[in-house]
């Protein structure tokens, strides 16, 4: 499986790994492979990214 994180990312950034496997997009923690996979189904990714391109999930 192909992990990727964005090319915007640096290594000392907490960021997320991403992997297709099926229809399914899988998600990590970068930095703590042992932490876990969440598996998403295209819609469920699909609300997630506009959620984080709308401010939605942002700390205030």
């Amino acid at each position: 499986m192909n992990w990727r994180k964005s090319s915007a990312s640096s290594d000392d950034s907490a960021c997320v790994e991403l992997a297709a496997l099926g229809s399914s997009v899988l998600v990590r923690d970068s930095r703590d492979h042992s932490a876990g996979v969440i598996a998403l189904r295209p819609a469920q990714w699909n609300a997630l990214v506009d959620a984080v391109r709308g401010g939605d999930l942002d700390l205030v």
